[in-house]
């Protein structure tokens, strides 16, 4: 899935080369868009709706430190880690004040950002988002074995638990989350953000601080962060929730056009976009 035909590029956070994809400014006046995935998943995750979006903005996709093809240091991978990285990250690549839309694990991160910055962000867009609940899923038990254990056939199961459609999952994602996870360190990583997940400070009764306008999606058949937990996320003053019908864990994975005319819409300020 690393291909040269992707936008690939790099930079340095505290002495760790982070990897990223910068699809550029479509137009002079285009805005900053920047996509965060979920726990050890990589930029590719975005790669059925990041060419669309780049369309209207200038979209960014990094590979959070610890994940994809960044860095993976002996740290703690705490919460506050994680802020500390996404607001140096922003300062090097220039990115005042973007809109985020960000996924599971990535989505807990980007919202307790959006509790510490106040008006740090543009907008923002919860996909399937962490961070509410507390106890762990068969669909979440059976990731996290693919993530110690990441052979083939853990993967694909894993995968196909995750979404609505099995379909959905290719052989190239499969094998690149194996690779990824045979990477030194990204077992460590990935075990060490479950923790820092854990004792992270709770969302409840403070994402009424989130001052960017919210859009929260979630599939109707996730399994692995069921539905049931996006209605937490209406605490936020200014925010909305979709549910996509017939769609799992990844809506941006399993319904492609579904999620960027909404997303876009959004985005828009409830101007319809044509695809």
């Amino acid at each position: 899935m690393r291909e040269s035909s992707l936008p690939q590029r790099t930079t340095v956070v505290d002495g760790n080369v982070i990897r990223y994809l910068d699809y550029g400014k479509p137009n002079a006046g285009a805005k900053d868009l920047v996509l965060l995935h979920g726990i050890g998943a990589s930029s590719e995750r975005w790669l059925r709706v990041a060419p669309t979006l780049a369309r209207y903005f200038r979209v960014v996709v990094p590979d959070i430190i610890g994940f994809g093809y960044s860095d993976k240091p002996t740290v703690e991978y705490t919460m506050d880690f994680f802020q500390g990285f996404i607001a140096k990250f922003f300062d090097q690549l220039g990115l005042s004040k973007p809109s985020v839309v960000a996924s599971s694990f990535g989505g807990h991160v980007a919202a307790e950002y959006a509790i510490r910055n106040g008006r740090g962000l543009d907008k923002l867009v919860l996909v399937s988002s962490a961070g509410m609940m507390r106890t762990s899923t068969p669909v979440l038990d059976g990731y996290i074995m693919a993530a110690l254990y990441p052979t083939y056939d853990n993967a694909l199961g894993a995968f196909r638990a995750m979404a609505h459609d099995p379909a959905a999952v290719t052989e190239e994602t499969v094998a690149d989350f194996v690779n990824r996870m045979r990477l030194p360190n990204a077992k460590y990583a990935f075990m060490s953000t479950l923790l820092g997940i854990r004792y992270a400070p709770p969302l409840r009764g403070r994402l009424s601080k989130v001052m960017a306008p919210t859009l929260v999606i979630w599939g109707d058949a996730d399994k692995m962060i069921p539905v049931q937990y996006a209605k937490e996320f209406t605490e936020i003053p200014n925010s909305e929730l979709v549910v996509i019908k017939d769609c799992g864990h990844t809506p941006y994975v399993e319904k492609p056009l579904t999620f960027n005319r909404i997303v876009l819409k959004f985005l828009a300020g409830g101007k319809e976009i044509e695809l």
